[in-house]
């Protein structure tokens, strides 16, 4: 077995000992053992800065200011996520490390299909969060044993059976922590007001969900919290982060299968 393969499995040994007892446990106690258990320089939290992005992020710094924070500037992001980054490095006194797209990918991509090639149809908007966000990450989780993600189980169906401690089998096996996993919105807001924790001045602006600026606009009252992201697309409101996508027979996204598997 090559060394790896040992890590590999190593890890997987790992998520099946912690993944029961840390169900349903505090996003504090779940970030606590993230930061017993793997080196400093072998685990990163991962934000877009959206609600439950600065919310960990604030909850990680109290534990460990030094803890690794990245984040990914796809190029298309709204000002108001940029502002927020620079609030947080004030803020909290921390290097938040900003990966970016191959430019050479980029270029290709939209150089063949346009800038805004997103529109024209599901599959090339897929290609396009390929590019700008799920290669990026790719390549900084394989320096890392770890990472810390924010999501949520009532965020959508696609995201109802998020684990606190999952294996990340689409990305070499690596541990996926979801600290948030089993939180309500309500009790984000409440942990947000609590603790004055900086927010985008997008929410202000009636957005629920927030990612690239063309790909995303306000909801409307009774909308499902995700209905601004690729609001002209049917099927999953996902960007490939998370989930490996595909296109039915209709031309809707759907979900092939969960990236993210205990």
């Amino acid at each position: 077995m090559s060394r790896t393969d040992s890590r590999t499995t190593d890890l997987a040994n790992l998520v099946a000992e912690a993944a029961p007892r840390l169900s349903g446990a505090a996003p504090e106690t779940v970030l606590g053992w993230a930061l017993q258990t793997f080196p400093r320089e072998r685990l990163a939290l991962s934000t877009s800065f959206q609600d439950e992005g600065m919310v960990l992020l604030d909850m990680a710094v109290r534990l460990d200011p030094a803890i690794q924070v990245f984040t990914i500037d796809t190029g298309r992001l709204p000002a108001a996520t940029l502002d927020l980054i620079e609030e947080v490095r004030e803020r909290y006194s921390i290097q938040v490390e900003v990966l970016y797209p191959d430019a050479g990918e980029v270029s290709a991509l939209v150089s063949e299909h346009g800038p805004n090639l997103f529109h024209r149809s599901v599959e090339l908007r897929l290609s396009c969060c390929e590019v700008r966000k799920v290669h990026p990450l790719k390549r900084r989780l394989a320096t890392l044993d770890a990472w810390i993600a924010g999501l949520r189980r009532d965020q959508s169906e696609t995201r109802s059976h998020v684990a606190e401690v999952e294996l990340d089998g689409a990305h070499g096996g690596r541990v996926k922590l979801n600290p948030l996993a089993g939180w309500s919105a309500e009790q984000v807001a409440a942990y947000v007001a609590e603790h004055n924790v900086p927010r985008s001045s997008l929410y202000a602006r009636g957005y629920t969900s927030i990612g690239c600026e063309p790909c995303t606009r306000a909801t409307e009252p009774g909308e499902d919290p995700r209905a601004g992201r690729w609001w002209w697309e049917q099927g999953a409101k996902e960007c490939g982060l998370n989930y490996e996508l595909s296109v039915d027979g209709s031309g809707a996204a759907q979900v092939v299968s969960m990236r993210s598997r205990n």
